[in-house]
């Protein structure tokens, strides 16, 4: 019978400790009391009388390193968000809002890769039948296993030790248990001791593990904070769910880069890799329009196009309405004033409406140059030309500043048919640059 104490865990900071109750000390937030299972130690006279001698440290230099072995999800996406596919032994969270996909992905993933099992602990196997039948899924070889005890799981693979999956996908970490805890599922002790139970059998058996990870209303991962700690990557899943675009971010990888992210499209045979994403934000063929900038956004290492659309239009109200989407508020309102302050458009009477095509979030300060035109474009009326492309960080002096990976940029957007290319190469500051255009 294993011993359980309760543990006072900071679910803000991760910060733990026995015998502590109230706020925490590092943080000052409010924690609870976790029950954890008490490990049993030795000391140093139990280690002799056993044989077994300290450990000790060795050169870094004497290491030898072997090249990662990747496992291809034949999801080019997919590969993509995890830094070229699977490796043995690793252990991959997946998150995000409900309905966004998580599920989906898994069972296409299932698909492609030969003896998979996938163990459900929120939907039944008749449901998870239907959403396989829906995405045209007939693969013989997926092992299903509708369990939420798991200590159950752990020896049902102990069982398969003949044919071994070659991946381990459990839907999801919330719904599991263990006997040896009283805690109900999903609480902070369950989470955190069943997570470590099944990490430690795919460590042991080099077995690839995906866990699927409930978010709180504040848009977090769910459970204690050394959920996200103890595996090696977390991937998080972000789109509307009135838009069928859907990114994959790598949130923390230690396999590979941090930066990479996944593009798919939720089409009704589910998540399509979308290996030329202009197709979702960019219409190409079409008239020039006042108030329409196109620019190019870093995702990692791949350049996406992106375009801005603006409409200004007086108001009627007492206070003029700033309206954005795809890009932050507070960065429109200190654009606003630098083209008032420094360009000279009077937007103080009117209403501006700024627009991400494709409802993808623009978070690179890169686009500030882009809004600035569009904006300026929508207020004179007056169209840029058809093959403009704008990149660059508007400062408050008004200042056209540089941006990262700025020469591929260039390079990019020349491949993809846009010759008339303005960054902080070309022009040093804003009302220059609105003035040769505009005016």
């Amino acid at each position: 019978m294993s011993k359980v104490r309760s543990q006072f865990i900071c679910q803000q900071c991760g910060y733990s400790q026995v015998g502590w109750a109230g706020k925490c000390p590092n943080c000052n937030n409010w924690g609870s009391l976790v029950e954890t299972i008490v490990a049993s130690t030795k000391g140093n006279n139990q280690r002799q009388k056993d044989g077994k001698l300290p450990s000790k440290p060795i050169n870094l230099s004497t290491i030898k390193s072997s090249a990662i072995k990747r496992i291809s999800t034949k999801i080019p996406e997919l590969d993509r968000s995890l830094g070229g596919g699977l490796v043995t032994g690793q252990v991959v969270l997946i998150a995000g809002e409900p309905g966004i996909g998580k599920s989906t992905i898994l069972l296409q993933l299932a698909d492609k890769l030969s003896n998979c099992l996938y163990v459900s602990g929120e939907e039944s196997a008749n449901q998870v039948a239907i959403r396989a039948k829906r995405l045209g899924i007939d693969n013989k070889n997926i092992k299903f296993l509708e369990e939420t005890d798991v200590d159950s799981i752990i020896d049902t693979l102990d069982s398969l030790s003949i044919n071994k999956p070659t991946v381990i996908i459990v839907d999801s970490i919330q719904t599991m248990s263990t006997s040896d805890l009283t805690g109900l599922a999903g609480s902070v002790g369950q989470v955190k001791e069943c997570s470590y139970r099944l990490l430690k059998y795919a460590k042991a058996n080099d077995i690839p593990l995906i866990l699927v990870g409930h978010v709180t209303k504040e848009g977090t991962v769910a459970g204690p904070a050394v959920l996200a700690h103890i595996v090696d990557t977390v991937l998080w899943f972000e789109g509307e769910k009135t838009s069928n675009l859907r990114l994959l971010r790598s949130v923390k990888n230690r396999f590979g880069a941090t930066d990479e992210v996944g593009i798919f499209s939720m089409e009704d045979k589910g998540l399509i890799s979308m290996n030329d994403p202009e197709k979702l934000f960019l219409e190409r063929g079409k008239t020039a329009v006042a108030g329409s900038v196109v620019s190019i956004l870093m995702e990692g290492t791949r350049s996406l196009l992106v375009e801005i659309q603006s409409l200004v239009v007086p108001t009627k109200m007492a206070f003029p309405r700033r309206v954005a989407q795809g890009i932050d508020s507070r960065r429109l309102e200190m654009l606003l004033a630098v083209l008032f302050r420094r360009a000279g458009i009077p937007l103080y009477d009117s209403d501006v409406f700024v627009n991400v095509a494709g409802g993808i979030k623009a978070q690179d300060p890169s686009v500030d140059l882009a809004i600035c035109l569009s904006i300026a474009s929508s207020f004179f009326d007056k169209p840029l030309p058809k093959n403009f492309l704008a990149v660059g960080e508007v400062g408050l002096l008004g200042e056209i500043r540089g941006v990262s990976f700025q020469e591929k940029r260039i390079k990019d957007s020349r491949r993809l048919g846009f010759s008339d290319i303005v960054t902080s190469k070309d022009y040093k500051v804003l009302p220059q640059l609105i003035k040769n255009y505009l005016k």
